[in-house]
């Protein structure tokens, strides 16, 4: 083997090196829940509040308390279930999609009575 080939060879094991750790390091701090079911495994396997903040959006910490994170981590979920919500000026539909799916797929469509469009209102606000 010629010193050409060691040098080119040396320079692709580093950028193979090089590119593992960045994916690890990516993997590590930007990693983000991408849906419901990976949400709720962060939610259910994090080891404190703390730990979790970081998935709660700026401006939004109030919705989120410690006492909901200890009753998530307390309790089994029956069944996690994935929803948008489309509000419109005169009704809102609630539609339930598939969790844990890599393209999210329709399972069901309901326009919400007034009351709970009205609740969905006010959590946003």
């Amino acid at each position: 083997m010629t010193t050409r080939e060691r040098k080119i060879n040396t320079w692709v094991i580093y950028s193979i090196f090089a590119l593992v750790t960045v994916g690890l390091l990516y993997y590590m701090y930007f990693y983000k829940p991408k849906n419901t079911i990976e949400l709720y495994q962060e939610l259910t396997f994090s080891d404190s509040y703390e730990e979790i903040q970081n998935l709660i959006l700026e401006g939004y910490e109030e919705n989120f308390a410690e006492e909901d994170f200890e009753n998530i981590q307390n309790n089994t979920a029956i069944r996690v279930g994935q929803f948008s919500l489309f509000e419109y000026h005169n009704t809102s539909y609630i539609i339930m999609t598939s969790p844990g799916t890599e393209k999210l797929k329709v399972l069901a469509v309901e326009e919400l009575p007034e009351d709970i469009r009205e609740f969905f209102m006010g959590i946003a606000n």
